[in-house]
């Protein structure tokens, strides 16, 4: 979701922060529909277990081909830091496959499938398209 900010931003704890998470998804969401993607399903979660974080997947949509798309939303004010794109660390990349490899076994056709991570840096849009493999 949302990272990075001042310490001024994160002074306004969880609920500030959960308010931005969501308007970046907002923002993400309305980008990416206005490029021809269906939303199938936002903020799609999978625990895995009591005292262990599962995955969420901010936005599963569908391209015009029919691929399904998992797409991870990164904002930040700035690109300080290896900027919003970089913030997706290895840790996430396996959370997110794990919560799409539970999504798609609900399916009763797998689909072509890919993750990308859109980017929000400011007003820039980044948009990284199969920006890593399920492997």
């Amino acid at each position: 979701m949302v990272t990075g900010g001042s310490g001024a931003d994160r002074a306004g704890g969880a609920g500030h922060t959960k308010a931005r998470g969501d308007a970046a998804e907002d923002r993400a969401l309305a980008w990416l529909l206005a490029r021809g993607l269906e939303l199938v399903q936002r903020n799609y979660r999978v625990a895995r277990g009591p005292s262990a974080r599962g995955g969420e997947i901010d936005l599963v949509m569908r391209d015009r081909d029919g691929t399904l798309v998992f797409v991870e939303v990164r904002a930040r004010a700035d690109g300080d830091h290896g900027g919003a794109a970089a913030s997706v660390t290895p840790v996430k990349r396996q959370r997110l496959v794990r919560a799409a490899r539970h999504y798609l076994m609900g399916l009763a056709t797998l689909p072509p499938c890919r993750f990308d991570v859109l980017a929000l840096e400011g007003d820039a849009v980044e948009w990284l398209v199969a920006a890593f493999d399920a492997g």
